[in-house]
């Protein structure tokens, strides 16, 4: 087996309620994610000692833990020490990215049936040494002809595991040899990418997609909330990909690949075809702002 990196070899896992090492790291077969991708997410960046925006992932964590009525969900005291108890094990305080899981957790039969569920939540704290997933110099995309779930059938602002609609846009983008995919809402309008959200930059303004067909990611209120501090104009509205194909830079953002440049989209050059000037200066503040508001890890 190789690893991207060969620290994670021997990383220790938090799983249920207990530290134990990669090797062992498993759960029940009887557990709702493999029954039936029955859990809910969330992904962590560990900057120089601090974790950025972790109030914000847990509370979203409790949020889609709440609209899937999980029974006898940890506390987010009990969840943010699982953490730290984690990252400690394994002595990571950078370049580190957490996987935060939490299940319905095991039943006493096979079956979708949240009634048989009867002994509360699985936790999963997965903590690796792991870069940023694409390069600060850019990524080429197409599109999916996969469209991203409506919220008439699977609101996005729930942060599951059943991520087959993601996957499936991911394969189309691997069969083409892309990096990442855009998908499409059914007005044809853009939602994200198969695994972050997406930014265009026109004329000095930066424009995001409405959050109704994909997840609000906390990396992309950030850029919001940058923008508004350094007076760069911003806004939410609905794009099309003619504007994506025609802006003078379009970048994706997310926790794990926080702000990627899109060079090429379905063939076609975006801008220059090189990282653009807004790009480049949204990375650097994110990377400050995402430390500086990070929550100190205590060890």
């Amino acid at each position: 087996m190789t690893l991207p990196d060969n620290r994670n070899q021997d990383i220790m896992v938090y799983v249920g309620d207990r530290l134990v090492p990669r090797g062992e790291a498993r759960v029940s077969v009887f557990d709702s994610v493999v029954q039936g991708g029955d859990g809910v997410w969330e992904g962590l960046r560990v900057y120089n000692g601090r974790i950025a925006a972790l109030e914000g992932h847990l509370e979203r964590l409790h949020h889609s833990a709440r609209a899937l009525a999980f029974a006898a969900v940890p506390s987010t005291e009990s969840i943010r020490d699982a953490i730290f108890s984690t990252l400690e094990a394994n002595g990571m305080r950078d370049e580190t990215h957490i996987r935060l899981t939490l299940t319905r957790g095991e039943k006493v039969t096979s079956g979708m049936n949240p009634k048989f569920n009867q002994s509360g939540c699985t936790l999963i704290v997965l903590a690796e040494w792991k870069p940023p997933v694409y390069s600060d110099t850019g990524i080429r995309v197409i599109t999916a002809s996969t469209r991203r779930n409506t919220p008439q059938c699977l609101d996005s602002k729930i942060h599951h595991n059943n991520l087959l609609n993601n996957i499936l846009a991911a394969i189309e983008a691997n069969v083409a040899g892309a990096d990442s995919a855009i998908m499409l809402d059914i007005q044809g309008f853009v939602s994200e990418t198969n695994d972050t959200n997406l930014f265009i930059v026109r004329n000095g303004t930066v424009s995001t997609p409405h959050a109704d067909s994909c997840l609000p990611g906390l990396t992309r209120k950030m850029i919001l909330d940058i923008c508004r501090e350094q007076d760069i104009p911003a806004e939410e509205r609905n794009i099309s990909l003619t504007e994506v194909y025609s802006a003078d830079e379009v970048f994706t953002s997310g926790t794990m690949g926080e702000l990627t440049p899109i060079l090429e989209a379905d063939g076609r050059q975006i801008g220059s075809g090189k990282v653009g000037e807004m790009t480049q200066r949204l990375q650097q503040l994110h990377r400050d702002h995402a430390f500086e508001h990070g929550t100190e890890l205590p060890f």
